[in-house]
């Protein structure tokens, strides 16, 4: 599956897996192990945003923490610029983590209390440029402006900050060292709606302004159409579809697709909505179904679903899905090659 922006193709992770060893039974013992992720693969290119959205625990934001590698992968590979940094040392590592950065959730805890706002900025800038304090302080006071924030505000405290001008404060953290591709880790689910449309305005204009990249991780369906070029949607550690914005809001193609759309409330308290409600529980990620994972919550399940697991296949033009009830298109010889 390749991205389907013009840019070069920057990122792509093939058949990535995290399992997590389980304890069970008297004293922890047991062989059990956690399928956070198992077997996701995506590709991201220059300048392009890649949502990825799914209920919580479905492995979003650990996918995002194995591409960065602050957590290191079962099984896979994540290819950066054609090179697989899926087992490379602390030390081969560093020069690619300028280029590879996060924007965390949490924007209380994501930034150290005791050290002054212009000092969260320059640290990684120290990390990896030898700059004096005055070049550090400069750059710093440039990207507190860039981001929305003052530069009289350097010498505050985090706690001294807003919910919104502390995850502005760990973007212009996140842009210090000019990455090129940045991880947002449900970056505006912990913000006022208000607060929610200029972060996601900032970041869509230093996107166009810097040609970044995003992996945009996040539950918000309305935030990920807004701010995405492509949706992967994911459910029990697979991603289930894949394809372009527009595709997945007018034409989903997976079941557990419609059924995230449909659970979107309608900001209208006289529209009235039909929704079709799953039922069951989400499966334990100890012991996934087999088969297709969705099948025990699927309305259109059949025989086959239970017993053998749907590939990803192409149902349309950008528009992947692993689904039995759908058809796969007719592909050329190049498609083929490229996918």
């Amino acid at each position: 599956m390749t991205a389907t922006q013009a840019g070069e193709v920057l990122l792509e992770v093939r058949d990535l897996v995290k399992h997590y060893p389980a304890r069970q039974g008297w004293l922890g013992r047991g062989g059990a192990k956690v399928h956070a992720v198992d077997g996701v693969s995506f590709s991201i290119a220059s300048g392009e945003t890649l949502g990825l959205v799914g209920e919580s625990g479905c492995g979003k934001s650990t996918t995002g923490k194995l591409i960065l590698r602050l957590q290191e992968p079962t099984s896979g590979a994540i290819l950066w610029r054609g090179r697989d940094i899926s087992r490379l040392s602390a030390a081969e590592m560093r020069p690619v983590r300028r280029e590879l950065q996060a924007v965390f959730q949490d924007p209380y805890s994501s930034l150290n209390p005791r050290i002054r706002a212009a000092d969260i900025v320059a640290e990684p800038l120290r990390n990896f440029e030898k700059l004096s304090d005055s070049a550090a302080r400069e750059r710093a006071a440039h990207l507190f402006v860039r981001v929305g924030l003052r530069a009289d505000q350097m010498v505050k405290y985090p706690f001294e900050f807003s919910g919104g001008q502390r995850q502005r404060l760990g973007i212009a953290r996140a842009l210090s060292v000019q990455p090129q591709l940045i991880v947002c880790d449900e970056p505006v689910s912990a913000l006022d709606v208000s607060v929610q449309a200029q972060v996601i305005n900032l970041l869509m204009d230093l996107q166009q302004e810097l040609r970044l990249s995003y992996l945009f991780v996040a539950h918000d369906l309305a935030v990920v159409e807004h701010i995405s070029h492509r949706v992967a949607v994911m459910y029990l550690g697979k991603i289930v579809e894949i394809a372009p914005k527009k595709a997945i809001f007018t034409c989903p193609q997976h079941p557990y697709t419609e059924a995230l759309l449909e659970a979107v409330p309608v900001p209208n308290p006289k529209v009235r909505k039909s929704r079709r409600v799953l039922t069951g529980d989400v499966p334990s990620p100890i012991n996934p179904p087999s088969g297709c994972r969705f099948h025990t919550r699927c309305p259109y399940v059949e025989e086959r679903c239970r017993r053998e697991e749907p590939p990803m296949q192409q149902v349309s033009r950008g528009q992947w899905v692993a689904c039995h009830l759908r058809q796969p298109v007719a592909r050329s010889d190049s498609e083929a090659a490229t996918a």
